[in-house]
């Protein structure tokens, strides 16, 4: 690797963003971060009490992640954060002051994410929360360069393979 990378996997909730990064991160021997655990107490609490985060709430968060990905480039060759990036100003703040940083968006139909949701929770309850995902998702577009769109309708397997080929393409890993 000519220089330090760092991936964040993107994606409505219940794409396998932490599952696709676990095995990627193992694969190429990776760092990896969960980005729910930059979240501040007042967004936890928030959550917890089934209220839905703003713009606002967010900020902070996404300057915890942008900080994370700058200390991580300098220790780490090749590094993974689960961040749902939904919104293209989301992507731009995790971007700023972070050149080498990229995406891998995890994206598939509704129904496929929502069954493989009930399956992995036993019942599916949140259908508005998933809904609302959606809604807010801004799909990376061709502006967008440094995004890598990985289809998650296959197996996991298949999925961590397609995005680990993906990477190894660019010569980075």
């Amino acid at each position: 690797m000519s220089s330090p990378r760092i991936y964040v996997l993107m994606g409505v909730s219940g794409c396998g963003k932490s599952a696709v990064a676990a095995q990627l991160a193992h694969n190429l021997q990776a760092a990896l971060l969960d980005g729910d655990f930059l979240h501040p107490r007042a967004n936890i609490n928030k959550m917890a009490a089934g209220q839905p985060l703003n713009d606002a709430d967010r900020a902070p968060w996404l300057a915890a992640i942008n900080d994370a990905a700058f200390a991580m480039q300098r220790t780490n060759a090749l590094s993974f954060i689960v961040c749902s990036a939904l919104k293209k100003q989301y992507r731009d703040q995790l971007r700023a002051g972070n050149p080498n940083l990229r995406f891998v968006f995890l994206h598939g139909p509704f129904e496929v994410i929502a069954e493989r949701l009930a399956a992995r929770q036993g019942h599916f309850q949140k259908t508005g929360m998933l809904e609302s995902q959606f809604a807010t998702l801004e799909v990376p577009g061709a502006d967008e360069a440094d995004v890598l769109h990985i289809d998650i309708t296959p197996t996991l397997a298949e999925v961590v393979a397609a995005a680990q080929a993906a990477i190894v393409a660019q010569g980075e890993a």
